[in-house]
């Protein structure tokens, strides 16, 4: 059997229980027996995954739920195989589950055509619907569901006391998960979040990707300042909310301005 590395009380890694990187964070959360996991990864992955799984000593039998944070192929891809050799429900925002019923490949990033990515994007059935402010209970240990749209419409974080199992709405460098309107990227909405959690009185947040980190509000600052410019950017197209550029071209055209080219002498 394996040694358990709980990076806190109830809380497995399984990238860092492996001690290499395996794909996205996949959270282990237990008590007694009883245990979920957040995420799974890449479908290449899952029979690794499973296999550390067993030999930690986790009853396959007392797995009561697969999360999907968000319905993000490098999150997903494995959900499906995973539920068939657990037999455990899977559970998602309302937002996610239609994308991972039919297997969209466009929205989960599965499919890309002009970078010429085309990945399996397996479909699987939803079971539990989840809501910001559920509740999931592992054994006496409770996560309070949060909605924290802005990477995609269906992102979700997972309170847990003092840990927030943060998903993609920022990493330790300050980095947020990709923008992008294919699938559900909100600028304003992910300010919000970010503020969310920024008020907060989590003390650890637990991402999808890289190592976890303390919270550090000024870093969750600058952070929302740059999303903030961002809604003002053409860089990030329908996800900006406008483009003062275009504004003031228009003030300098009614105003009858344009540039002036010196003649030669």
């Amino acid at each position: 059997m394996l040694k358990r590395k709980p990076l806190f009380p109830h809380v497995l890694e399984i990238n860092h229980q492996a001690g290499h990187v395996l794909g996205c964070n996949v959270y282990l959360v237990f008590d007694e027996s009883e245990w979920i996991l957040i995420d799974i990864g890449y479908e290449e992955m899952v029979d690794e995954i499973v296999t550390m799984i067993r030999e930690l000593d986790f009853p396959f039998s007392q797995c009561k739920l697969l999360v999907a944070t968000h319905a993000d192929v490098d999150h997903i891809q494995g959900l499906a195989k995973t539920a068939q050799i657990l037999r455990a429900p899977v559970a998602a925002h309302r937002l996610a589950a239609e994308s991972l019923k039919t297997g969209d490949k466009l929205k989960t990033f599965a499919e890309i055509e002009a970078q010429e990515i085309s990945m399996e994007m397996p479909p699987v059935q939803v079971d539990q619907l989840l809501e910001d402010g559920d509740i999931l209970r592992v054994g006496n240990v409770e996560l309070e569901v949060w909605l924290t749209p802005g990477h995609t419409d269906s992102q979700l974080a997972f309170r847990m006391g003092d840990l927030l199992l943060s998903g993609d709405n920022i990493y330790r460098d300050g980095c947020v998960g990709a923008i992008d309107a294919h699938h559900g990227s909100d600028l304003t909405k992910f300010i919000q979040s970010l503020q969310r959690i920024r008020e907060s009185d989590v003390q650890w947040l637990l991402p999808s990707h890289g190592p976890i980190f303390a919270k550090d509000n000024a870093l969750l600052d600058e952070t929302i300042a740059r999303l903030e410019r961002y809604t003002h950017m053409a860089d990030f197209g329908t996800c900006a909310v406008d483009w003062p550029l275009m504004e003031q071209w228009e003030r300098e055209l009614a105003a009858g301005e344009h540039p002036r080219y010196e003649e030669e002498a």
